[in-house]
């Protein structure tokens, strides 16, 4: 046998019918059943994942904080959403940056209610002294209905908090939504010694 046979042997006998691998049909049923599971696992987009959040809250809520987030998107669309997921809050604040701290106005959801919080509120103009808290840098409104807003002493408050914040992207740019924390991602906080 010369080389050609030999190399027409070898190549036959390395194809055995019983090593050969089947590959499944990707129309079969298991096939489908496997790109079901593909779809279905992947990563939830920002939205989504803020959608999930406000979901938490009991209805009510979840229908005030999404009216109030869309006026507040209205009235700032160049600012970035920052959301912060806390074990008993769930925090929305404006800011030009992607810092927490530069945030202009936030809202605040928990069990006692909604919040409209003021960064720099204590240097803010309150002739009606609608302002609650007494922190260094922070002060707040309940929002008790999305009306609330369009009060003239909140939309004052809002105008003045706006005129004072660091400069935003511009006019023209569209904020982005950022999530921020995640509570399932924290650690969990310390046992009681008790």
């Amino acid at each position: 046998m010369g080389r050609r046979g030999f190399a027409i042997e070898v190549c036959c006998r390395a194809i055995q019918p019983s090593q050969t691998r089947r590959f499944r049909n990707p129309e079969s049923e298991e096939g489908q059943l496997k790109a079901t599971k593909k779809a279905t696992t992947r990563p939830l987009g920002v939205e989504q994942q803020l959608k999930g959040l406000i979901a938490r809250l009991d209805p009510k809520r979840q229908a005030l904080i999404r009216s109030v987030r869309r006026a507040l998107r209205k009235r700032l669309p160049s600012e970035n959403e920052l959301v912060y997921d806390y074990s008993k809050y769930l925090v929305i604040g404006y800011s030009p940056t992607e810092r927490g701290s530069d945030a202009v106005i936030a809202i605040s959801s928990g069990a006692d209610g909604l919040r409209l919080y003021f960064n720099q509120g204590p240097t803010l103009p309150d002739p009606k002294k609608i302002l609650l808290g007494s922190g260094k840098q922070t002060r707040f409104i309940w929002i008790e209905s999305p009306r609330t807003l369009k009060l003239p002493e909140v939309e004052s408050l809002l105008e003045s908090a706006i005129a004072r914040a660091k400069a935003s992207s511009g006019p023209n740019e569209r904020g982005t939504l950022i999530i921020k924390s995640n509570s399932a991602k924290r650690r969990p906080g310390r046992k009681s010694t008790r």
